[in-house]
């Protein structure tokens, strides 16, 4: 039911489109032209795309509304795992290891302008 609901929507949304198309807009737009008298005259034109219009208008939103709510409904346990890729183990991050008796490390001495700095990297200026 809800292809079948589908489709009839894709149908409304294009005859909408269509009809919308068709009304006389301030620049002319795609109206068709026809015989002064009858259903295609000048008023009789306007007002049936008008009246198309808003039944379309009101058919469009209230079957939005109900493929909206059917959707909801639909209860799909099953995932699809077809594209699922397999999991991988990141990486241990690499930390050195410390050992707790040892020394701590000496800090570099920033006083000293002479002995490079302990990342190897020249200080601004020298």
């Amino acid at each position: 039911m809800f292809p079948f609901l589908l489709v009839v929507h894709a149908i409304i949304a294009a005859v909408l489109v269509t009809v919308i198309l068709m009304q006389r807009s301030e620049g002319g737009g795609l109206g068709m032209g026809g015989s002064p008298s009858g259903l295609m005259s000048a008023r009789g034109a306007a007002d049936f795309l008008t009246r198309a219009t808003a039944v379309l208008a009101v058919a469009f939103v209230s079957l939005s509304i109900l493929l909206a709510v059917l959707a909801a409904g639909r209860q799909n346990a099953s995932i699809d795992t077809s594209l699922a890729k397999p999991a991988t183990t990141a990486p241990a991050a690499s930390t050195p290891i410390v050992d707790p008796g040892a020394p701590p490390a000496a800090a570099p001495n920033i006083s000293d302008p002479v002995s490079p700095p302990a990342n190897g990297q020249v200080p601004f200026g020298q």
